[in-house]
């Protein structure tokens, strides 16, 4: 195609150069042959009968201009060199302001970033303030106030007369749930009272739902113990607390985290047990590794009704950021529909993504410094650094793919919609041009 619109461009400029004097000349001859026989030129023409035959123009077929284009052309034609350099200035500039458009659809302003602002703030003063870190007391594990709300809203929901109830009845017995290496054929190293609960993958709240009804139909013990080996063994004793489906073994997964939940050595935190494998590092005094800080982290009390604790701020700056991109939305015009702050695809609503970026990296931030200054790893706020993580994959996937993708589109969107409105055009012109001709191709 660009050939040929270069082998067109080429014979245009040549018959502009060969007929513009010719044409001219000729005409003013003619002008004055026909006046010196007392013909005027305006007169040529009036009263005289013009038959309405359409002429027959005959325009070469696509195939016809794709060889005559051969003919003028060696090797294949640059777009660009059809264009003068002002053209392409000017094309250049369109395709700037397109982006610069795209950018702008997308540009936080500063109530956007005033918001996941105050969302970062508030989130972080409620982590330091109001949850507060485990301490262990004669009285039990006490926090701050929005952390002893949280712990003493579990010990309604399970009471421990109840859930100690529950742990002695056979259909909250598990296989994972030895205590000590008195049966196991394998040495677990920190198998105790203190410790089993965050060795044995089957009472990770989260794991536990695949590993520990893994264990429950298998009747056997899965662990990762303090020195980060991990091994799966059967019990005696513990291995006829078996379930044969799937779906008595989930009830018995749950039964037990019930009869678990509110005991002096709780349930971990979700994934903590797989920190046993970080064998690593060299931290504080006593240049402890990560596995051993976790596990310290553990036995002060850092167990999942503290982390259900730390999630608290993380929602709270949620629903501020997503609250209030909402109402700025619907204020600027927005159907309430098309303002709905929950999405799955981050590249549906961008701004939103980033303004929950900039909320929970400020967040992480505050709880990065809280903990490096106090020198207290019960100070890590889990949930924050797990949605941090989340977030910022999210954010770095739209910034190095998505958004580079969708800015192209937009702009050759536009472009299409500007080339639409100018082939329509051109196709009048040509309609209007063609009236009293018979167009043949080939």
């Amino acid at each position: 195609m660009t050939n040929v619109l270069a082998a067109q461009k080429i014979r245009l400029a040549a018959l502009c150069d060969d007929t513009d004097d010719d044409l001219g000349s000729a005409l003013d001859k003619a002008d004055d042959f026909l006046a010196l026989r007392g013909v005027k030129v305006e007169d040529v023409g009036d009263g005289v009968d013009v038959e309405d035959e359409p002429q027959l123009v005959r325009v070469s077929s696509w195939s016809q201009m794709v060889r005559g284009s051969d003919q003028v052309i060696e090797g294949d034609a640059r777009l660009d060199e059809l264009l003068g350099s002002d053209e392409l200035e000017g094309c250049t500039q369109v395709i700037h302001e397109l982006n610069e458009s795209y950018k702008c659809i997308h540009r936080l302003d500063k109530l956007d970033i005033g918001i996941a602002a105050s969302a970062a703030v508030v989130s972080a003063a409620l982590d330091i303030l109001a949850v507060g870190v485990p301490e262990k007391t004669k009285d039990g594990i006490k926090e701050a106030p929005l952390g002893n709300f949280i712990r003493e809203q579990f010990d309604q929901a399970f009471p421990g007369e109840e859930m100690e109830r529950l742990a002695n009845q056979m259909r909250s017995k598990v296989p994972y749930d030895a205590q000590d290496n008195r049966n196991t054929a394998e040495y677990v190293e920190g198998l105790s009272a203190y410790y089993h609960r965050l060795l044995s993958l089957g009472h990770d709240p989260f794991l536990g739902l695949f590993v520990g009804v893994h264990d429950i139909v298998t009747g056997k013990m899965t662990t990762i113990d303090k020195a980060g080996k991990l091994v799966s063994q059967a019990v005696a004793g513990y291995a006829d607390r078996t379930e044969k489906d799937i779906f008595s073994a989930v009830c018995k997964q749950v039964l037990h985290f019930m009869s678990d939940a509110s005991t002096s050595m709780g349930l971990p935190a979700p994934l903590m047990g797989l920190f046993n494998t970080l064998q690593v590092g060299k931290f504080g005094p006593d240049s402890q590794t990560i596995a051993e800080i976790v596990q310290g982290m553990y036995f002060e009390g850092y167990d999942f009704v503290h982390f259900v604790s730390q999630a608290v701020p993380v929602m709270v700056a949620e629903v501020i950021v997503r609250l209030g991109w909402a109402a700025k939305r619907i204020s600027e015009g927005h159907s309430a529909k098309d303002s709905i702050p929950f999405s799955i695809k981050h590249a549906k609503h961008p701004k939103l993504g980033t303004m929950l970026f900039i909320a929970h990296a400020g967040a992480t931030a505050v709880n990065a410094g809280n903990v490096y200054f106090t020198k207290n790893p019960l100070a890590i706020n889990y949930p924050q650094w797990v949605a941090f993580a989340v977030y910022s994959f999210k954010q770095a996937k739209w910034v190095l793919l998505d958004k580079p993708d969708q800015q192209n589109k937009y702009v050759l969107d536009q472009i299409a919609v500007e080339t639409g409105e100018l082939l329509r055009r051109s196709e009048e012109r040509l309609a209007k041009g063609a009236e009293g001709f018979t167009i043949v191709f080939g």
